[in-house]
């Protein structure tokens, strides 16, 4: 049988990449780990981790242990909350990462359809990125993450199961007066020879691949990870960008197009106008990332539900077919 304080400590070498860095986290000392690991060796038969001079990196069966001893965390973590909740005779609580733009398109909504229905859950959300997001869920600190990534099918691994939400396509973000901004949509290869300013590390590596296809390398002036700094720095003339649909700092107009001077538009984004794409192009898909356990989660299927009938409920701009969407003033 398994010892699950040897998983612990598999699962914190895994972290920290090394026996020395382990112990310390642990208040073991190195022997002590490397003791523990070698015995847990010992009891599967195979090796779990490689050991180098650089550290320590686990082998397949050590992935399959470390994706149980988060699967045991978490089931821990959990079993401790509703005992929480039975010792306080609270009716329930979710803890929640997100992301800005994300959160601000579709949490008030559905969060306010599940207190409805349970107004005594207590809620803890917590801005994260995709890879803390994963670490959160996976160790039980986090019940859902809402997150996203850029295109294909994105396939979380041990127990993680992923839920989408929507389709959020990049649209070209231009100051007024740029000979393209009178277009009602542009292909990526007419953007070729302009200055590219980044809202977000996430959708580089996108981007350069559709330009690649397209047949041209951006010139990119700007690499930031806030969307509202990039579209200033476009409405200032410094370049253009690609900005998701649902980080627009404005509201779409009339025509398909969004302009910062429409009813929606922030006064300290003035001079925008935004395009759609014509053709192939990178889109953000936005969804919610939870632990498979193996006992149900309520709560977290309620919240669930509620963000399908959120997304569900959101208007379409008629210029993405199924993709639904407001547009708030957000940085992520």
């Amino acid at each position: 049988m398994v010892d699950v304080r040897r998983l612990h400590i598999l699962r914190e070498v895994a972290r920290q990449g090394s026996f020395a860095k382990a112990a310390a986290v642990l208040l073991l000392t190195p022997s002590a780990v490397s003791q523990q690991i070698a015995a847990l060796e010992r009891s599967l038969g195979l090796p779990v981790v490689e050991r180098s001079t650089r550290g320590v990196r686990l082998t397949e069966p050590g992935r399959i242990m470390v994706d149980a001893a988060d699967a045991v965390a978490a089931e821990l973590a959990d079993a401790q909350c509703r005992i929480s909740e039975l010792v306080d005779g609270h009716t329930g609580s979710l803890c929640l990462d997100t992301f800005s733009s994300g959160g601000q398109l579709l949490l008030p909504d559905a969060l306010s359809r599940l207190l409805a229905e349970q107004p005594g859950v207590e809620l803890a959300v917590a801005e994260a990125d995709l890879e803390e997001s994963v670490v959160h869920v996976r160790e039980g600190s986090a019940d859902l993450a809402l997150t996203f990534h850029f295109d294909g099918p994105y396939m979380p691994e041990g127990a993680l199961s992923w839920t989408p939400l929507l389709r959020d396509p990049l649209w070209v973000v231009l100051p007024d007066g740029h000979r393209l901004a009178g277009r009602d949509a542009l292909a990526l290869a007419e953007l070729a020879d302009e200055p590219w300013v980044l809202g977000c590390m996430l959708a580089a590596q996108a981007i350069d691949q559709y330009a690649a296809v397209a047949g041209f390398r951006p010139r990119v002036v700007c690499r930031s990870s806030d969307y509202v700094f990039a579209q200033s720095l476009v409405a200032a003339g410094v370049g253009i960008s690609l900005i998701p649909e649902t980080a627009l700092a404005t509201s779409p107009g009339p025509s398909g197009r969004v302009g910062s001077s429409g009813p929606g538009g922030h006064p300290g984004l003035r001079g925008l106008t935004a395009v759609p794409l014509r053709g192939p192009g990178p889109s953000r898909h936005i969804g919610a990332l939870t632990l498979r356990r193996r006992w149900p989660q309520p709560l977290v299927g309620r919240l669930l539900q509620a963000l399908r009938d959120t997304a569900a409920g959101l208007p379409s701009t008629g210029a993405h077919g199924s993709h639904r969407s407001v547009a708030p003033l957000a940085p992520g």
